[in-house]
């Protein structure tokens, strides 16, 4: 009798639990958004660097990337590559909540009836791309495997590095090199279409470590890409790189210098052991040489550009380089010589002739 009684006492209860829900049972706990003070107090506790990148790319972002906040981490002890993750971060979820807010509003841009609109650069995910464009039209441009090469000749301008037989010599070397490596990981962005940097020659090493030229190349005397028109045009894609910050950078037209089987695209100083230290500390961008063609600019959105030569070219051999806003921008020699991150940026290179007729 107390067993029936019992058991009718707890049956709607039992009822009441096979109904409820889960989530009544036990509610997921939402992550906390990690802000700046949360950073600067992981630093101060010992926390490893790279601890903290990984939750600063895994934890939901809400930092102050103004300028009296990033100054605020830079006095507290921030790296620069934790900087960089956080404003990377905070950028992805200020587009994520664009984009969720662009999704709900359905009113299209008011745009002149009849007025052409280029096609932007397709993002592909973690490359930078660039593309001509003429009208409607797009024609993709094939990213080039660079080279660098080392040499005691001062860079005082590209056409003096160009008749530079060290230069040659060192380019030569690093095709050879870089063509093995190039071989054994076919199919990667980082080692057929850019390539690991090639290797130099060494005779001007020395034990002290003397400051070399370090002079950027592509390999053959021409390139096989023609420009549909003069001026010509380009969409320029780099967002989504790991790494990178794109409002760090941002597209130009250079000239580059025949010399042999190369084209320089450009030359900076530096000490001779530069490309194999891992600190974050080589400012290639303040004194680097090259031949800068006057473009016009348009950002459509981060890491999304179209630029436009402004007078017709000479004929000649060009390329569309990425470059650092900021002369004073710091990178790692591992980074530039393996094509990691910034190393990535600054190495792609997208090569175009303007033939002599003036015609494709």
């Amino acid at each position: 009798m107390r067993r029936r009684i019992l058991i009718s006492f707890f049956l709607p209860f039992l009822g009441l639990l096979i109904l409820s829900p889960p989530g009544l049972a036990q509610q997921p706990q939402t992550q906390k958004p990690l802000t700046n003070s949360d950073v600067i107090r992981m630093i101060k506790s010992g926390v490893p660097e790279s601890v903290i990148l990984i939750s600063i790319q895994s934890s939901p972002p809400n930092y102050d990337v103004s300028p009296d906040g990033l100054i605020a981490l830079q006095k507290a002890g921030v790296s620069q590559q934790l900087m960089t993750a956080i404003l990377t971060a905070q950028e992805g979820q200020q587009n994520n909540e664009g984009s969720a807010a662009a999704a709900t509003v359905s009113t299209p841009p008011l745009v002149p009836a009849g007025t052409p609109t280029p096609p932007p650069a397709t993002p592909i995910a973690g490359q930078p791309s660039v593309a001509f464009l003429s009208g409607n039209n797009r024609q993709e441009i094939p990213v080039e495997k660079t080279q660098l090469a080392e040499t005691k000749t001062p860079p005082k301008s590209m056409a003096g590095l160009a008749s530079d037989s060290a230069v040659t010599q060192g380019l030569e070397v690093g095709v050879s090199t870089a063509a093995s490596e190039a071989a054994a990981r076919s199919g990667s962005f980082g080692s057929t279409a850019l390539g690991q940097t090639g290797s130099v020659f060494t005779g001007i090493m020395s034990r002290r470590k003397p400051m070399v030229t370090y002079v950027w190349a592509v390999q053959n005397p021409a390139s096989a890409n023609a420009s549909p028109m003069n001026p010509p045009s380009f969409a320029v894609s780099f967002a989504g790189i790991a790494s990178v910050n794109p409002e760090e950078f941002e597209p130009e037209v250079v000239i580059l210098a025949p010399s042999n089987n190369f084209r320089l695209i450009g030359a900076t100083r530096g000490k001779a052991d530069e490309k194999a230290s891992t600190a974050v500390d080589w400012q290639i961008y303040t004194g680097f040489v090259e031949d800068r063609v006057a473009t016009k600019s348009q950002k459509l959105a981060p890491g999304q550009y179209q630029i436009s030569v402004t007078s017709p070219l000479a004929p000649g051999e060009y390329a569309v380089v990425l470059r650092p806003i900021s002369k004073t921008k710091q990178f790692s020699g591992a980074a530039i010589s393996q094509n990691l991150g910034d190393g990535i940026m600054f190495n792609a290179v997208w090569s175009f002739q303007v033939p002599a007729s003036g015609k494709p």
